[in-house]
């Protein structure tokens, strides 16, 4: 595409929110969520211990409804700000996520994506290869541990929905927003927690409630990653960097079949979400499929992506991600 004029008239026709397609995609996931939590949770309370056959259709579930409070975030879910930040609030308490506080680091990821001046904030970290060839013997081993896949999707889950979520940083009166944000979700979801346990039982709880949000957490994570950490991503200093090119090379086009789309919130579609994340996720496809344009994108089918969890270094002269192995020292 030769300009700005010619992917904003593209993406234009889908900008505008439904309200009535919101709703629906909201009811039809929320009230089945609630019902699977309750099934599973009562049939654990009884010492059915079939209940646990429900938690993966419980942790899709939430997968999915992280996604509308995702686009809560941008403003693209619901045609009012309001509505969008009420249900994003709701949202956040079910899926662990400090709506306003990640609202604004997510923030920083668009429009910061593939920049290599302005990694750090909502990114999984990635070093070039003279950054790592750079660094102390310790701090490289601290690096490999961290991108091993046992840690990125074993650990990281865990760390970043169950622990570090429930930390404020930063200065508390000049954020005192996400500090709000953190401290009332923690609050929010102690006393949810809270009557539940008195309700139901701690086994109940530790046997359903938490392998649900740990499944989810999981394959968000697994998703974030695969959207930007593929071989031919882009990655790009300033004064070279463009936020156009960032968005149709440095997001992927994760082609999967229609049901798992269906789970994901169609965030596959991740390339037209970077370049405008006011698209809701029930337009992107039809974004994708009516514009040549963006079918260009760097392409991922579920098999190819499995390979994607070896990469771990920026090559600024070959312009590739690659693994450890492809590096000296």
């Amino acid at each position: 595409m030769s300009s700005d004029v010619s992917w904003r008239a593209m993406i234009a026709p889908y900008l505008k929110p439904d309200t009535r397609l919101a709703l629906f995609q909201l009811a039809t996931t929320l009230v089945p969520f609630i019902a699977v939590m309750g099934l599973m949770l009562v049939a654990l309370d009884h010492g059915y211990w079939a209940g646990m056959l429900l938690f993966p259709i419980g942790g899709v579930l939430l997968l999915r409804l992280f996604m509308f409070q995702h686009d809560c975030g941008h403003g693209s879910f619901f045609s009012r700000r309001w509505a969008n930040d009420a249900v994003g609030l709701l949202l956040g308490v079910l899926t662990l996520t400090p709506y306003t506080a990640w609202r604004a680091s997510h923030a920083v990821h668009h429009a910061h994506t593939g920049n290599l001046d302005r990694r750090g904030v909502g990114d999984i970290t990635t070093l070039t290869i003279a950054e790592y060839q750079a660094l102390p013997r310790w701090r490289r081993l601290q690096y490999r541990l961290y991108r091993h896949p046992a840690v990125l999707f074993g650990l990281g889950p865990v760390w970043l929905f169950l622990i570090s979520n429930r930390i404020p940083t930063g200065n508390p009166r000049r954020r005192w927003r996400d500090w709000l944000s953190v401290l009332g979700t923690n609050a929010a979801l102690a006393a949810m927690l809270v009557t539940l346990i008195v309700t139901l039982g701690p086994i109940a709880v530790l046997c359903g409630w938490l392998p649900v949000t740990l499944l989810a957490a999981t394959i968000g994570v697994w998703l974030f990653y695969i959207q930007h950490q593929f071989e031919d991503a882009y990655w790009e200093s300033r004064p070279q960097w463009d936020f156009q090119t960032a968005a149709l090379a440095g997001a992927s086009f994760y082609d999967l079949p229609r049901v798992l789309h269906w789970m994901t919130g169609n965030i596959g579609f991740h390339h037209i979400h970077h370049l405008s994340s006011r698209i809701p996720n029930y337009r992107l496809r039809a974004c994708h499929e009516a514009n040549p344009a963006f079918q260009q994108a760097p392409r991922l089918t579920f098999r190819a992506s499995l390979k994607c969890a070896r990469l771990a270094l920026w090559d600024t002269e070959r312009r590739k991600l690659v693994p450890f192995g492809s590096q000296a020292g």
